[in-house]
């Protein structure tokens, strides 16, 4: 009777043993297999970029489950990731995440980090260089005030006009200091920028209008904005809703964006014309 109840005793330490491993084993898998879910908001070519990096394999090397929703209107975008619905949006230029943040203290947004500059370029049909454009020349430029500003601030990294100091986000042509060459502006829907180039002197275009219109920026501008201190405003970012700015997961977004491959994909869809920037949020602050 003792042997035998020693043989059952040991069976089910044996037992015990083996699912315990089993056990340990399941839980395992279920942590490494374990994928954080993340919403992200977007639009346009952003919207398309990020709808390739969720079915991405540098995705799933990372742990990371993607859902992109398109929302085209960028403030109701905004307003979806601060209160939730959204996880992380990216569609927004630095300029354009401040001047939100501005106008809604209560609910604000964090920068997770950078992804892109988009070029803005001056383009004619009839001079080949900025030195080449005569006095009394006229320029086209968008009615859109944030876009007419970012224009503005070309054509003086251009050489071409000097404006004021307090210069800012959404200044005009009134905000000018020095036009020396008394060039006049006409103003115009920013998606028209294409379709008029041959009417005036010169254009100023977004770099989206521009591939739509079948321009490139970086070989048919004889102008455009370059990564530097005076163009950072217009740098691409990923952003957050504030209390979520430390969450290790959606950190690991910008380092998804700036993987080699990812990039090779931007590069070829777009022609290079999406430069990449890979800058901390410190960059914006010197």
């Amino acid at each position: 009777m003792k042997k035998l109840l020693w043989w059952i005793l040991g069976i089910a330490v044996v037992v015990g043993v083996v699912f315990g491993i089993h056990g340990l084993s399941s839980s395992h898998n279920a942590s490494a297999s374990h994928t954080d879910t993340i919403t992200i908001g977007s639009q346009g070519s952003d919207y398309d970029i990020w709808q390739h990096i969720a079915k991405s394999a540098d995705a799933k090397k990372l742990g990371l489950k993607i859902t992109v929703k398109q929302i085209t209107d960028g403030v109701q975008l905004n307003k979806a990731t601060a209160q939730g619905s959204v996880d992380v949006n990216a569609f927004q230029s630095w300029s354009y995440y401040e001047a939100y943040n501005q106008e809604n203290p209560k609910s604000k947004l964090a920068s997770l980090g950078t992804t892109y500059l988009e070029p803005m370029g001056i383009y004619s049909k009839k001079y080949k260089s900025v030195k080449a454009i005569p006095d009394g020349a006229t320029i086209a430029i968008a009615n859109n005030p944030s876009q007419a500003a970012r224009g503005l601030l070309l054509l003086q990294k251009a050489g071409l006009i000097t404006l004021k100091k307090n210069f800012g986000s959404l200044g005009t042509v009134k905000d000018i200091k020095s036009n020396p060459k008394h060039l006049k502006f006409k103003e115009i829907d920013d998606t028209t920028g294409p379709r008029i180039i041959k009417n005036v002197d010169a254009v100023l275009i977004s770099n989206t209008v521009a591939l739509e219109g079948h321009l490139h920026v970086l070989t048919d501008s004889i102008f455009h904005e370059k990564v530097d201190q005076s163009t950072k405003d217009n740098i691409n970012i990923l952003a957050t809703a504030a209390k979520n700015k430390n969450k290790a997961s959606y950190k690991k977004l910008i380092k998804l964006y700036h993987r080699a491959d990812i990039q090779k994909y931007i590069k070829d869809k777009y022609y290079g014309t999406k430069i990449e920037v890979n800058k901390p949020n410190s960059y914006f602050k010197n």
